[in-house]
């Protein structure tokens, strides 16, 4: 048995590049950046005012013009107007394209307009003001978001911005799912008394699906022919197998030996953590990576965010660090594990981050405890006792609370 952080640095020494994808934008929330993206112009591409109001030339003011004439109205998006007296104006909108023959925006909050003519009111006016000017923000051809980048809207946004129909993003490991044992029916069928429907394999490809991938999903008896026969298939099609369940110590749990006999390396089984300390971790002749998490419903959902979804983004080139809690009461654990303790998260601001308050379940099977936390916090070993003010890694897996 291993310990979680020796786990971790096993999964993370096979990371893989799968290789890119051009996908339409509209395709793209979810998955990383495969390209750098550049300005295809300056930004802005103009001088572009900030205000509606009136564009002049600063320097008719130091002449003591106060009464500009309105020679024209000029919206965003149309060709600028300009002016060729000291005493005319150009009444525009926030947006607009600057006139090169003015220099300064004056809002309308400043100004007297009668009859079409606006009158500065008392007060100060600074020359160039409320004008955004060209290229400010970037220069053509400068990054505006690096590849192995997150594509989150913001990206999205950016590269509607710069006309990118379509972006090359990091290919995702082709996955696949499955789920095991003859206790489990599917979600559409009545399940007898001794039954439960199957919901990790929902669970894990929902997971999945929040990073842009998307996942098969495959159901195994409890019967070593088919379970050795189907695991065959699956690490010559798939990059990745998620499995749930089988990897105990029980005499239905088939999978450690069939991933034997087909000659899947073993790199470890069982981690030194609780929940989810049945894991098994191997990869193939053909080099498909097995993930083997324990059944439990709560042990295959933190097994997902602890061990997969690091080696996916690390894989796609992303470095992240785990998130940080502070324990907002005093909690006790004495098996000497790794304890993943559920929680839920709330904002302080006076302590300067997030505090993760316990809320204890009924174990490994207790699904419907996590409708109540919003994490995992990563309680480390050799310690029993944790104090309340004390900082922990936290695994979020409920966000948008």
């Amino acid at each position: 048995m291993i310990s979680v952080e020796e786990a971790e640095r096993i999964i993370l020494g096979y990371c893989k590049v799968y290789g890119s994808d051009s996908l339409p934008l509209d395709d793209c929330l979810g998955r990383v950046l495969a390209e750098d993206l550049l300005a295809d112009r300056d930004l802005p591409p103009f001088d572009r005012v900030t205000m509606d109001g009136i564009a002049i030339r600063y320097d008719s003011l130091r002449q003591g013009i106060r009464t500009f004439r309105v020679k024209a109205i000029q919206a965003a998006g149309e060709e600028p107007i300009d002016i060729t007296a000291d005493d005319e104006c150009i009444e525009i909108m926030t947006g607009a394209a600057l006139p090169s023959s003015t220099d300064t925006v004056i809002p309308y909050e400043e100004i007297n307009m009668v009859q079409g003519n606006a009158t500065v009111k008392a007060g100060d006016v600074v020359a160039q003001q409320n004008i955004h000017p060209r290229g400010k923000d970037k220069k053509q051809h400068e990054v505006l978001v690096q590849a192995a980048s997150l594509i989150t809207t913001a990206v999205i946004t950016v590269a509607a911005a710069v006309g990118k129909v379509n972006l090359s993003v990091r290919k995702n490991p082709r996955v696949i799912i499955l789920s095991t044992g003859d206790e489990l029916v599917d979600i559409g069928e009545v399940p007898a008394p001794f039954q439960v429907r199957r919901s990790n394999n929902y669970a894990v490809r929902s997971v999945l699906q929040q990073y842009g991938v998307s996942a098969d999903m495959e159901h195994l008896p409890d019967a070593p022919d088919i379970i050795h026969d189907r695991l065959r298939q699956y690490i010559r099609d798939y990059d990745v197998i998620l499995l749930s369940g089988g990897v105990s110590m029980g005499k239905f749990d088939y999978v450690p030996e069939a991933l034997e006999k087909l000659q899947v390396k073993k790199f470890f089984h069982k981690v030194r953590q609780r929940p989810g300390k049945p894991f098994w971790f191997g990869q193939s002749t053909h080099g498909a990576l097995v993930f083997a998490f324990p059944g439990n419903p709560v042990s295959t959902f933190l097994c997902v965010h602890r061990y997969f979804l690091p080696w996916l983004r690390a894989s796609q080139g992303v470095t992240s660090r785990p998130a940080v809690a502070i324990l907002g009461e005093d909690f006790t654990f004495r098996p000497p594990l790794q304890y993943f303790l559920q929680v839920r998260l709330d904002s302080d601001a006076s302590l300067g981050g997030w505090v993760a308050t316990p809320v204890e379940g009924h174990g490994s099977g207790d699904f419907a405890n996590l409708l109540a936390a919003d994490a995992f916090l990563e309680l480390p070993m050799g310690r029993e006792e944790f104090k309340k003010g004390e900082v922990f890694p936290v695994w979020v897996f409920n966000p948008m609370r």
